[in-house]
């Protein structure tokens, strides 16, 4: 359930793209992360650094596309989001507060988050996801880039990507748990 309402506002965005104007698919996609939020709220839980940068980033490219320059191309939409959410990633990184640290914290209890390779597991699955960013990226720039190139060339890629890294996500920490079993109560961190 909770991946799919971090992909939510993003899958929503890209089929709204496929039928709809831009703005349309801009706004759309920041009700939808402003409802995460309020379900996160509801719950308890903790707002989340990628879904109120994704509101924010949706909100601020949708007034630009409704006041500024409506006849910006889908590609260079959809080129800016995927480049906003690697930033938005980015950034998490540098304050040294990975964006998926607060949906692991959310996942696991705390014996499990005080394990020594629970952080480094949490990084290597924020860079899964920034190189899948990336691919987003590198679709999007090739159907702006390479003429002739079909549309749906760019879906099939951000589709395979955002899969593989969701893949990611559920496999690595059971991989981890496989390989490496639960420490003992009175290991040293670092051990593992």
């Amino acid at each position: 359930m909770t991946i799919f309402l971090i992909l939510a506002p993003f899958g929503s965005f890209a089929l709204l793209m496929l039928v709809t104007s831009a703005k349309i698919g801009l706004f759309v996609a920041a009700a939808i992360c402003l409802a995460v939020i309020g379900i996160d709220v509801y719950r308890g839980r903790s707002i989340k650094l990628l879904g109120a940068g994704s509101a924010v980033m949706f909100t601020a490219l949708g007034t630009y596309v409704a006041l500024v320059d409506p006849k910006l191309s889908h590609s260079a939409v959809k080129l800016i989001v995927d480049i906003g959410v690697l930033a938005i990633s980015l950034i998490s990184l540098i304050i040294r507060k990975p964006f998926i640290l607060q949906y692991a914290l959310e996942e696991v209890d705390a014996e499990t988050a005080k394990q020594p390779g629970f952080l480094k597991a949490v990084y290597l699955i924020t860079w899964a996801w920034n190189a899948a960013f990336v691919l987003m990226i590198i679709g999007n720039m090739l159907t702006i880039y390479v003429s002739g190139l079909p549309l749906w060339s760019s879906l099939v890629i951000a589709f395979a990507a955002r899969n593989s890294a969701a893949y990611f996500t559920a496999w690595y920490p059971q991989y981890r748990k496989a390989k490496y079993g639960t420490p003992p109560a009175n290991a040293l961190p670092g051990t593992h």
